[in-house]
């Protein structure tokens, strides 16, 4: 049977295991050992098993994976979203769709310090819908907004999508993030001009929030500057090369953890949550990587 065959028919078996519910990771590694089984022997489908799993886990350079991780899920765990979004409320809320833009703002300035839009989606919606829906805002624009920034984390740095790309691949992982930095600003833009443009022709969409006076909005600067100054330190000094990739990540995660304990959001068991949920991710992350290889 031509190799070319073979190769189709592994896609097709590769199908069927997802739609059957396997792991991704376990369905690749599957249909990787048969097939390799299959075109020379076992003996070197076994050999090519253990040394993939061997390096996905052994590696040090894998080690920017769960660094990035505990970095976003710290920041996840410790309410800085929620802070993050009151402050952009606080600046542009009172204008047509304000909450809806605050959103746009909040998420985009949250995903810069977290890897996973799945904790940007979950995290919006349970702080800003249930604010949409105190003013009346439509249901279509406020979970649609939501479900739309969380997209924004295939972009913005540090995206965890990225950082896997790149080590598949031997690409640079700081030429990546600069990659997607440019793109999810924009996109970032248009969806607040959509949102601008959506409510000025049709006003009922999103009413005008609460109007706050310049010595609140200015008291939580702070909230959005500390974040936005790690982001700048961890992600500038990449692309600048002053440190690799693991030394951005243990950075990043360490000044996180620093500012959220200075600021009495983490306790030592909100810290305990957030390392196992990114080891957690981080072996999930290995496997797929094992098992594509």
């Amino acid at each position: 049977m031509p190799d070319i065959v073979i190769g189709c028919l592994g896609i097709v078996l590769l199908l069927v295991l997802f739609a059957a519910g396997v792991e991704f990771a376990y369905a690749m590694g599957i249909i990787g050992f048969i097939g390799l089984a299959y075109l020379r022997s076992f003996t070197p489908a076994f050999n090519f098993l253990s040394k993939d799993f061997f390096e996905a886990f052994a590696s040090y350079t894998f080690t920017v994976i769960p660094l990035f991780l505990l970095m976003g899920q710290v920041a996840f765990n410790s309410g800085m979203a929620e802070e993050l979004y009151k402050t952009a409320r606080k600046f542009i809320g009172h204008v047509p769709g304000g909450l809806a833009l605050a959103t746009v703002v909040g998420a985009t300035l949250f995903k810069a310090i977290t890897t996973s839009s799945l904790a940007t989606s979950a995290t919006f919606s349970s702080v800003a819908v249930p604010e949409m829906d105190k003013y009346g805002y439509s249901r279509k624009l406020s979970t649609g907004v939501v479900a739309s920034v969380g997209t924004l984390g295939f972009l913005i740095p540090p995206a965890g999508s990225m950082i896997i790309m790149a080590m598949l691949t031997d690409q640079s992982i700081g030429r990546l993030f600069l990659a997607g930095a440019v793109p999810g600003a924009i996109i970032a833009l248009l969806f607040i001009f959509v949102v601008v443009g959506w409510c000025r022709i049709s006003p009922e969409l999103g009413p005008r929030g609460p109007v706050f006076s310049w010595s609140e909005r200015m008291r939580s600067v702070p909230q959005v500057a500390w974040p936005l100054l790690i982001f700048i330190v961890v992600i500038g000094g990449l692309l600048a090369g002053f440190f690799t990739p693991t030394e951005a990540g243990s950075i990043g995660a360490i000044a996180i953890i620093a500012l959220t304990m200075f600021k009495r959001d983490l306790d030592f068991k909100t810290l305990g949550r957030s390392i196992r949920e990114s080891l957690r991710m981080s072996a999930m992350i290995l496997m797929l990587i094992a098992g594509s290889a």
